[in-house]
Protein backbone atom coordinates (compact mmCIF):
# COMPACT_ATOMS: atom_id res chain seq x y z
CA UNK A 1 0.00 0.00 0.00
CA UNK A 2 2.66 2.32 0.72
CA UNK A 3 4.24 1.67 -2.52
CA UNK A 4 1.49 2.93 -4.23
CA UNK A 5 1.08 6.28 -2.27
CA UNK A 6 4.52 7.01 -3.04
CA UNK A 7 3.95 6.11 -7.07
CA UNK A 8 0.82 7.81 -7.07
CA UNK A 9 2.57 11.25 -5.60
CA UNK A 10 5.70 10.22 -8.11
CA UNK A 11 3.14 10.60 -10.92
CA UNK A 12 1.17 13.25 -9.44
CA UNK A 13 4.34 15.48 -9.53
CA UNK A 14 5.51 14.50 -12.87
CA UNK A 15 2.14 15.00 -14.99
CA UNK A 16 -0.51 15.47 -12.92
CA UNK A 17 0.81 18.86 -11.09
CA UNK A 18 3.58 19.24 -13.52
CA UNK A 19 4.44 22.77 -12.48
CA UNK A 20 5.17 24.33 -15.85
CA UNK A 21 2.28 22.95 -17.71
CA UNK A 22 -0.13 22.47 -15.16
CA UNK A 23 0.02 24.80 -13.10
CA UNK A 24 2.08 27.03 -14.89
CA UNK A 25 4.85 28.07 -12.05
CA UNK A 26 8.37 28.59 -13.62
CA UNK A 27 7.65 30.10 -16.63
CA UNK A 28 10.78 32.66 -16.99
CA UNK A 29 12.85 30.03 -17.22
CA UNK A 30 11.03 27.54 -19.19
CA UNK A 31 10.79 30.39 -22.16
CA UNK A 32 14.01 31.44 -21.35
CA UNK A 33 16.83 28.88 -21.57
CA UNK A 34 14.90 26.14 -23.78
CA UNK A 35 15.81 27.54 -27.19
CA UNK A 36 18.80 24.62 -27.17
CA UNK A 37 18.61 21.20 -25.17
CA UNK A 38 22.58 21.41 -23.49
CA UNK A 39 21.23 25.06 -21.64
CA UNK A 40 17.44 23.47 -20.91
CA UNK A 41 19.35 20.51 -19.54
CA UNK A 42 21.75 21.91 -16.90
CA UNK A 43 18.97 24.11 -15.93
CA UNK A 44 16.83 21.11 -15.12
CA UNK A 45 19.50 18.91 -13.19
CA UNK A 46 19.69 22.37 -10.69
CA UNK A 47 16.42 22.36 -10.40
CA UNK A 48 15.96 18.67 -9.53
CA UNK A 49 18.48 19.18 -7.18
CA UNK A 50 16.77 22.45 -5.81
CA UNK A 51 13.69 20.70 -5.49
CA UNK A 52 14.79 17.66 -4.04
CA UNK A 53 17.33 19.30 -1.08
CA UNK A 54 14.61 21.63 -0.74
CA UNK A 55 11.62 19.67 0.30
CA UNK A 56 13.92 17.80 2.47
CA UNK A 57 15.51 20.69 3.93
CA UNK A 58 12.02 22.34 4.38
CA UNK A 59 10.17 19.17 5.65
CA UNK A 60 13.14 19.27 8.34
CA UNK A 61 13.02 22.76 9.51
CA UNK A 62 9.38 22.83 9.30
CA UNK A 63 8.57 19.62 11.40
CA UNK A 64 11.58 20.23 13.70
CA UNK A 65 11.70 23.89 14.76
CA UNK A 66 8.90 25.85 13.39
CA UNK A 67 6.71 23.54 15.16
CA UNK A 68 8.06 22.79 18.15
CA UNK A 69 8.17 26.47 18.62
CA UNK A 70 4.76 27.43 17.49
CA UNK A 71 6.54 29.52 14.39
CA UNK A 72 4.21 28.03 11.55
CA UNK A 73 3.92 31.65 10.28
CA UNK A 74 7.51 31.46 9.56
CA UNK A 75 7.32 29.04 6.96
CA UNK A 76 7.57 31.44 3.92
CA UNK A 77 10.38 32.97 4.87
CA UNK A 78 12.54 29.92 6.12
CA UNK A 79 11.46 28.18 2.76
CA UNK A 80 12.75 30.87 1.04
CA UNK A 81 16.11 31.12 2.60
CA UNK A 82 16.99 27.30 2.21
CA UNK A 83 16.27 27.94 -1.71
CA UNK A 84 18.57 30.87 -1.53
CA UNK A 85 20.89 29.31 0.14
CA UNK A 86 20.68 25.69 -2.21
CA UNK A 87 20.50 27.95 -5.49
CA UNK A 88 24.24 29.91 -4.38
CA UNK A 89 25.23 26.47 -3.34
CA UNK A 90 24.76 24.86 -7.14
CA UNK A 91 25.68 28.50 -8.94
CA UNK A 92 29.13 27.91 -6.66
CA UNK A 93 29.18 24.58 -8.00
CA UNK A 94 28.19 24.79 -11.85
CA UNK A 95 30.65 28.37 -11.81
CA UNK A 96 33.57 26.00 -10.59
CA UNK A 97 33.01 22.75 -12.54
CA UNK A 98 30.87 23.56 -15.67
CA UNK A 99 31.77 27.46 -16.63
CA UNK A 100 30.61 26.91 -20.06
CA UNK A 101 27.19 25.86 -18.68
CA UNK A 102 27.18 28.62 -16.50
CA UNK A 103 27.87 31.12 -19.15
CA UNK A 104 24.61 29.83 -21.19
CA UNK A 105 22.54 29.56 -18.47
CA UNK A 106 23.22 33.37 -17.50
CA UNK A 107 20.92 35.18 -14.95
CA UNK A 108 18.65 32.34 -15.18
CA UNK A 109 20.72 30.12 -12.84
CA UNK A 110 20.69 32.79 -10.22
CA UNK A 111 16.88 33.44 -10.48
CA UNK A 112 15.94 29.92 -9.68
CA UNK A 113 16.00 31.55 -5.97
CA UNK A 114 13.44 33.45 -7.47
CA UNK A 115 11.63 30.37 -9.48
CA UNK A 116 8.01 30.08 -8.00
CA UNK A 117 8.50 26.26 -8.97
CA UNK A 118 10.87 25.48 -6.24
CA UNK A 119 8.74 27.51 -3.79
CA UNK A 120 5.38 26.14 -5.01
CA UNK A 121 7.03 21.86 -4.60
CA UNK A 122 8.03 22.65 -0.90
CA UNK A 123 4.28 24.66 -0.04
CA UNK A 124 2.54 21.61 -2.05
CA UNK A 125 4.36 19.50 0.74
CA UNK A 126 3.58 21.50 3.40
CA UNK A 127 -0.31 21.81 2.26
CA UNK A 128 -0.59 17.99 1.76
CA UNK A 129 0.62 16.97 4.86
CA UNK A 130 3.33 14.60 3.45
CA UNK A 131 5.32 12.79 5.49
CA UNK A 132 9.52 13.25 5.30
CA UNK A 133 9.45 10.30 2.28
CA UNK A 134 6.53 11.64 0.67
CA UNK A 135 7.92 15.01 0.37
CA UNK A 136 11.12 13.88 -0.84
CA UNK A 137 9.48 12.08 -3.40
CA UNK A 138 7.04 14.53 -4.30
CA UNK A 139 9.99 17.04 -4.65
CA UNK A 140 12.54 14.70 -7.37
CA UNK A 141 9.27 14.08 -8.89
CA UNK A 142 8.26 17.34 -9.73
CA UNK A 143 11.80 18.25 -10.78
CA UNK A 144 11.93 15.13 -13.11
CA UNK A 145 8.34 16.82 -14.64
CA UNK A 146 10.14 19.92 -14.87
CA UNK A 147 12.84 18.22 -16.57
CA UNK A 148 10.83 16.19 -18.79
CA UNK A 149 9.25 19.45 -19.85
CA UNK A 150 12.02 21.45 -20.34
CA UNK A 151 13.71 18.74 -22.67
CA UNK A 152 10.81 18.20 -24.77
CA UNK A 153 10.22 22.13 -25.46
CA UNK A 154 14.16 22.90 -26.40
CA UNK A 155 14.30 20.02 -28.68
CA UNK A 156 10.66 21.15 -30.22
CA UNK A 157 12.59 24.81 -30.34
CA UNK A 158 15.74 23.73 -32.05
CA UNK A 159 13.64 21.32 -34.62
CA UNK A 160 11.25 24.27 -35.24
CA UNK A 161 14.16 26.49 -36.76
CA UNK A 162 14.38 24.14 -39.92
CA UNK A 163 10.43 25.08 -40.04
CA UNK A 164 9.25 27.90 -42.21
CA UNK A 165 7.28 29.83 -39.57
CA UNK A 166 4.97 33.15 -39.87
CA UNK A 167 7.42 36.41 -38.65
CA UNK A 168 4.37 37.34 -37.09
CA UNK A 169 4.77 33.97 -34.03
CA UNK A 170 8.48 33.71 -34.30
CA UNK A 171 10.19 33.97 -30.96
CA UNK A 172 8.31 34.28 -27.99
CA UNK A 173 4.50 33.69 -29.42
CA UNK A 174 5.90 30.20 -31.02
CA UNK A 175 7.18 29.28 -27.85
CA UNK A 176 3.97 30.03 -26.04
CA UNK A 177 2.12 27.71 -28.91
CA UNK A 178 4.43 25.08 -28.45
CA UNK A 179 3.52 25.32 -24.72
CA UNK A 180 -0.28 25.44 -25.19
CA UNK A 181 -0.09 21.63 -27.24
CA UNK A 182 2.19 20.38 -24.60
CA UNK A 183 0.20 21.69 -21.62
CA UNK A 184 -3.01 19.95 -23.73
CA UNK A 185 -1.26 16.85 -23.86
CA UNK A 186 -0.26 16.84 -19.73
CA UNK A 187 -3.61 18.01 -18.80
CA UNK A 188 -5.14 14.60 -20.15
CA UNK A 189 -3.34 12.64 -17.63
CA UNK A 190 -5.75 14.12 -15.37
CA UNK A 191 -8.10 12.13 -16.66
CA UNK A 192 -6.74 9.36 -16.97
CA UNK A 193 -4.54 8.73 -13.50
CA UNK A 194 -6.78 8.75 -10.79
CA UNK A 195 -6.10 10.76 -8.29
Amino acid sequence: MVEKELFAIFMDGIFIKNFLLIQFLGLCSFVGVTKDVKSAAGMSGAVVFVMAMASTASYLIYTYVLVPADMQFLDLISFIVVIAALVQLVEFVVRKNIPSLYRSLGIYLPLITTNCAVLGAVLLNENAGYNFIQSVVFGVSAGLGYTVVMLMMAGIRERSTFVNVPSAIRGLPQAFFIALMLSMAFVNYFWVIPI
